[in-house]
């Protein structure tokens, strides 16, 4: 493969192309400056007008959110793994219906896997413009959001409408939902009721890792992240590992299907047969499947990236295994 085709398989950092109406929320205030990518899959995006960088189906989805100071993300549930890394600024995430049942800060680097069937948000509270990074399971990435009932009345009185087909309409614009279309039902009592609430100790202790643990732990050998044997014990259908200067090899290997690199500190060299690319942090790179491939840090200083590759396991609930 030629560096010019591998192109086609790198989205650079400076070349995202945000949405600003991706979903429900968008217009609500607090959360009507934050801005949504599709890097890897077609995310879960509730509109036709988010742009999809790459379209080969990897068996997961990789997006990211970008969002200004004091700019929060509503409370949603997804039904398939959300994990999440920072890659610039400083970040709340809560969970709860009314997300007051815990939080937990995260730095530049810190990794998230969020449980499944809880209502959860985030925050940017740092002072530039920030971006997370994230890690959706599936293909299809779990058929949606789940949306608590509050935030979709609070988006409908600001003009966006969630119809059940999943998809939005935006009332400002002149959008009305089609015939036969009836609006997004919201939960009842009941179904809220079914949505789990942990504790800090549950998230924190078992689904939060911070980077400068994962800087040590990583000084020999890459650490599996997530995974069955991984510090986040988890089978969201996909396997992260974290990888530094002191462990990373020039020593080629490949996967029998995609794989995908993420640098989150330093400057990366790929090198195949064929050809070599460098990767930023914030660049997001689609290995092909059976390509024998190398990354190592091009430059002096602190580098490490994830690498993220499907398994076999459904993508589903969280794994407690």
């Amino acid at each position: 493969m030629t560096p010019q085709e591998m192109e086609s398989r790198i989205v650079r950092y400076g070349d995202l192309m945000p949405c600003k109406t991706a979903f429900i929320d968008a217009h609500t205030p607090g959360s009507d400056q934050k801005e949504n990518f599709t890097i890897i899959g077609g995310g879960v995006s509730e509109s036709p007008d988010q742009h999809v960088h790459i379209t080969i189906p990897h068996g997961f989805n990789i997006g990211a959110a970008g969002q200004p100071p004091k700019c929060r993300n509503s409370m949603h549930n997804h039904r398939t793994a959300e994990v999440f890394f920072v890659l610039k600024g400083r970040w709340r995430f809560f969970w709860g219906e009314k997300g007051d049942a815990g939080e937990v800060i995260m730095e530049e680097g810190d990794i998230f896997n969020i449980p499944t069937n809880i209502f959860r948000g985030f925050e940017n509270i740092g002072t530039d413009y920030g971006m997370i990074m994230a890690i959706l399971g599936g293909d299809d990435a779990g058929g949606g959001v789940i949306w608590a009932p509050h935030v979709i009345e609070d988006a409908k009185a600001h003009g966006l409408i969630l119809g059940e087909n999943g998809k939005l309409y935006d009332s400002k614009k002149g959008e009305n939902l089609p015939d036969g279309v009836k609006p997004m039902p919201l939960l009842t009592r009941e179904e809220v009721a079914k949505v789990d609430c942990p504790t800090a100790m549950q998230v924190i202790g078992g689904y939060v890792r911070r980077y400068l643990d994962m800087l040590a732990l990583a000084s020999e050998k890459a650490v599996k992240v997530i995974g069955e044997n991984g510090i986040i014990r988890d089978k969201p259908g996909f396997e992260v590992d974290f990888i530094t200067r002191n462990s990373a090899t020039d020593q080629k290997h490949s996967h029998d299907r995609p794989s995908v690199l993420m640098p989150v500190k330093g400057h990366w060299r790929v090198d195949w047969d064929g050809g070599h690319v460098t990767l930023a942090p914030g660049d997001t790179m689609s290995v092909p499947e059976n390509l024998a491939h190398s990354a190592v840090p091009s430059m002096t200083g602190e580098a490490a990236l994830y690498h993220i590759v499907a398994t076999d396991d459904p993508a589903g609930a969280t794994w407690h295994g």
